[in-house]
């Protein structure tokens, strides 16, 4: 199910790293200190990478 920006504004940390799902790889992870990243995973020659897209409200849905 593809993320809401009601759902992406009232998400709150907890005591770990949390992430929020979208679709194709990308989603939205939250640090216990309340910081929120737009992350994208990804695969080349069958390993897994990241990469970061911005901080959220910077970077909006």
């Amino acid at each position: 199910m593809p993320l809401t920006d009601a759902a992406v504004r009232n998400a709150k940390p907890d005591a770990k790293v949390r992430k929020l799902s979208d679709e194709k790889g990308m989603y939205l992870e939250i640090s216990p200190a309340g910081g929120k990243w737009w992350r994208l995973k990804y695969r080349i020659w069958g390993k897994e990478k990241r990469i970061s897209l911005g901080a959220y409200p910077d970077v909006s849905l």
